[in-house]
């Protein structure tokens, strides 16, 4: 486990360098990042999202893009396409956005249902379908796609199908008093993160990601805890406010991000309150909740929650 945290702690220092208040963001997007997975980052703009992946593109030394969706965006668009070349007389390929290793889908509630297609078989598959010919992605390749949670005009809401493929869905909320003035004052004193090249960041050899994934499948599960986490699962479908429950890929991605927690936390075992930590961000955007549900307001989280409350936690 030495090698995944001094990872952690690397990532850790150098982000906290840029990104103020976001602790929950920077631990989940490394957890996405050691389990391989996507993630769907949600809360209003100005709360470091962008940044956050930038900065981590650079720490982990690894190739980063960016792709602003819109109701115009096609799949070539992302994807990429076969462009005619005049001078040499053939057909040339142009890779799309999709192949880099961090790729940040900004407000992807924006890009219509077809693009939304090609994204997801990239995101299942780690691979791309050009004119009938397949492409493999890089072996780091990771989506984190943000949306605003205030705004729907113009919108196509990502179908259950999609979101299933988001190993977790980060929610981003504001920072706290003390880390606002924090901001505010190195803003003051000239801090620019728009120039993330210009900061000084120490990035680390990207083979070490390779490294801490593997310490990860080191993490020792005990049958109780796996126990815990498939009665957990399906609780979800058989709660009164649900309509649609965990599925078995949901159970599989709380046991990853569980793993994920303990080995953060420098631990080569699990324990209850990793799963516990990790229940929300992984399950809830895997359940719906029923219209009465809704109309009352009740939240997902808020859901989750009664449902580990409910659950008998392993001595």
């Amino acid at each position: 486990m030495e090698t995944l945290a001094s990872v952690v702690a690397h990532v850790r220092s150098q982000l906290n360098k840029v990104v103020v208040g976001q602790e929950e963001l920077v631990t989940q997007t490394l957890a996405t990042i050691l389990c391989g997975g996507h993630a769907l980052i949600e809360g209003v703009p100005g709360v470091a999202k962008t940044l956050t992946v930038k900065c981590l593109a650079r720490v982990l030394n690894v190739g980063f893009r960016r792709v602003q969706c819109n109701s115009d965006l096609m799949p070539a668009d992302i994807v990429g396409t076969n462009v005619f070349d005049m001078r040499l007389g053939d057909f040339r390929l142009h890779r799309g956005s999709i192949f880099t290793d961090l790729l940040l889908v900004d407000e992807i509630n924006r890009m219509p249902p077809r693009t939304q297609a090609a994204l997801l078989e990239a995101m299942e598959e780690r691979q791309a379908t050009i004119d009938g010919v397949t492409y493999p992605l890089p072996k780091y390749f990771c989506v984190f796609a943000t949306q605003n949670p205030v705004e729907f005009e113009g919108t196509y809401p990502l179908p259950e199908a999609q979101l299933d493929r988001f190993l977790l869905k980060i929610m981003v909320k504001y920072p706290d008093l003390a880390s606002e003035l924090k901001i505010l004052n190195e803003h003051n004193m000239g801090f620019n993160p728009n120039e993330v090249e210009r900061l000084e960041l120490t990035p680390i050899a990207a083979e070490a990601v390779d490294s801490a994934r593997q310490n990860l499948q080191a993490v020792t599960v005990e049958p109780t805890l796996i126990d815990y986490i498939a009665r957990l699962g399906r609780k979800t479908r058989d709660w009164p406010a649900i309509t649609l429950g965990a599925s078995p890929r949901a159970t599989i991605a709380l046991l990853r991000v569980s793993k994920a927690f303990a080995a953060m936390e420098g631990r080569d075992f699990l324990v209850p309150d990793d799963v516990k930590a990790a229940t929300k961000c992984t399950l809830r955007h895997r359940i719906t909740l029923n219209p009465e549900a809704e109309l009352e307001g009740v939240t997902p989280d808020e859901t989750l929650e009664q449902i580990l409350r409910s659950v008998e936690v392993p001595k």
